[in-house]
């Protein structure tokens, strides 16, 4: 304790306030029924009121608060994209590592298969399946998570090869050692800090392409509150000067620029360099 203590107090300006941020949303998301002042669907005034006492951000196009729906997409939004990167770095890590300790044919033939993959663009593609599929949470969860999972297999597989060649590695397979040891205790913990510091990094572009699925109408769907679809719904009040719809967009910048400034001082810090 004193130790994660004592290396957060060494921690640049940015990264405090990186880390200051990404706590704040996981309050608002965490407690947002209690913090929200009315009820994420609920229609309570008349649609476009102004900024006021009653309502502090105005209300949207059905006239429901968008002070509220700020706060429940927090937790839509978020939780949404967090699941979606823990599978795709479940999925693509566990297989690159995999690749790269076994190699031969299965490295090959999972190599090319995320080449094909990757060859298509994620956005045409993601659209291509969800209007397929439909546009479930549970699918939007599964096409994205399969799409990303093909980035972190190539960078998984990467850090690996250059681990698997090592000594200790060579001797831990001569003393009979299983698959599940080479991964768990030779490979993954020589190969974590690049992939902590992806994993912020896929966070936010997950996070970003659900924003703009969303404002496509293919991601989260009404009447849930997200803040891809707040933009798309409201954006006619920006012809009239009325900047509320860009306040979900600042939500998304700011988390965005929290994240990378915390996986910056993570690669800074795992790099070796000092200073």
């Amino acid at each position: 304790m004193k130790g994660c203590l004592k290396t957060l107090h060494q921690a640049p300006l940015s990264a405090k306030a990186g880390l200051l941020l990404i706590l704040l949303y996981s309050l608002v998301a965490l407690f947002a029924p209690w913090l929200a002042p009315y009820g994420e669907t609920s229609v309570v005034g008349d649609g476009y009121a102004p900024w006021g006492p009653e309502f502090w951000l105005g209300t949207d196009n059905l006239g429901r608060d968008v002070l509220s729906r700020l706060i429940y997409g927090a937790r839509n939004t978020i939780s949404v994209a967090f699941i979606i990167t823990l599978l795709a770095f479940t999925l693509g890590g566990l297989t690159g590592l995999i690749a790269a300790i076994k190699g031969g044919w299965l490295d090959q033939s999972l190599s090319r298969l995320v080449d094909i993959l990757m060859a298509i663009p994620q956005l045409i593609f993601a659209l291509l399946i969800l209007s397929v599929v439909g546009t479930s949470t549970l699918s939007l969860i599964l096409v994205i998570a399969l799409l990303d999972a093909t980035r972190v297999f190539r960078l998984s597989r990467a850090v690996a090869m250059n681990v698997v060649v090592q000594d200790f590695v060579e001797a831990a397979r001569l003393r009979g050692e299983g698959l599940g040891w080479l991964i768990w205790r030779e490979v993954l913990p020589n190969t974590l800090p690049p992939l902590v510091a992806e994993f912020g990094l896929r966070f936010c572009f997950v996070f970003l392409f659900i924003s703009a699925l969303s404002f496509l109408g293919l991601g989260i769907q009404p009447p849930t509150a997200d803040w891809g679809s707040m933009v798309r719904e409201n954006a006619v009040m920006l012809s009239f000067g009325d900047f509320t719809p860009l306040l979900p967009a600042l939500a998304v910048a700011l988390l965005t620029i929290g994240v990378n400034f915390v996986v910056d001082w993570v690669l800074h810090r795992t790099s070796g360099l000092k200073g």
